[in-house]
Formats: structure tokens, C-alpha cells, sequence
């Protein structure tokens, strides 16, 4: 049962990925925290190594086809967005699992009150 949850856990986050641009912070991983009873630290560790081989790379390959990509943007995004990441995960890691999960749901909360009501 748990490898059916696994999967409708990556099945909803690429539908999510592809269609709004979201997936592995807004669905996979609250679904680990609340579904699976990952800790806070699991559930992001767990998302950015199932993210690293897909990480959306068809919906990209669409999206450029229909030529709604800005190549020039999307590198200089990567090459931020790894030491990016690499700082982001040492700070992560020292910060207590019950703070670092109020800290992501606030950020969701703030970003869901920006999207709504702009």
C-alpha cells in the first residue's frame, strides 16, 4: 500500500510540475510530513533526490517547443539555483525540524495570500 501512496504522491507532484510549475515543495512534500509521517528533514531530502533525475525535463522540452522559454534565464537560474541549494540544505539541516517545518509553511502561506489576492 505504501508503494501505491509513493506513487500517487510522484504522479500528483509531475501533474502539478507540468501544469502549474509546482510539485516537489507544495505537493511531495507536506504528502511525506502528513501522509507518510516523513519528518521535515526526510521529506525535502527525499524530494530534491526524486526531483534531480525528472525534474520536469519534458514539460520543459513543451514549453520550449511552444516557445515559452527563455533559455538565457533558465541557465542563469540552474547555475544560482545549485549554490543556491547547496547553502540552502547546510542552513536546513541546522535548523530543529519542528522550526524548519513552521518556517515552510508560513513561506506557503505568505506565497498562497501573495498569488490570491494580487
Amino acid at each position: 500500500m505504501q508503494n501505491i501512496i509513493i506513487a500517487v504522491i510522484g504522479l500528483a507532484g509531475g501533474v502539478a510540475s507540468g501544469l502549474l510549475g509546482i510539485g516537489g515543495a507544495i505537493i511531495m512534500v507536506p504528502a511525506l510530513v502528513f501522509i507518510l509521517g516523513f519528518s521535515q528533514h526526510t521529506a525535502q531530502g527525499t524530494t530534491l533526490i526524486a526531483m534531480i533525475p525528472p525534474i520536469g525535463i519534458l514539460a520543459a522540452i513543451q514549453y520550449y517547443k511552444a516557445g515559452h522559454a527563455d533559455i538565457k534565464t533558465a541557465a542563469i537560474i540552474a547555475a544560482l539555483f545549485i549554490i543556491g541549494a547547496l547553502l540552502g540544505s547546510k542552513l536546513a539541516l541546522k535548523i530543529d525540524a519542528y522550526i524548519l517545518k513552521k518556517i515552510f509553511g508560513v513561506v506557503l502561506l505568505y506565497i498562497s495570500a501573495k498569488m490570491i489576492l494580487s
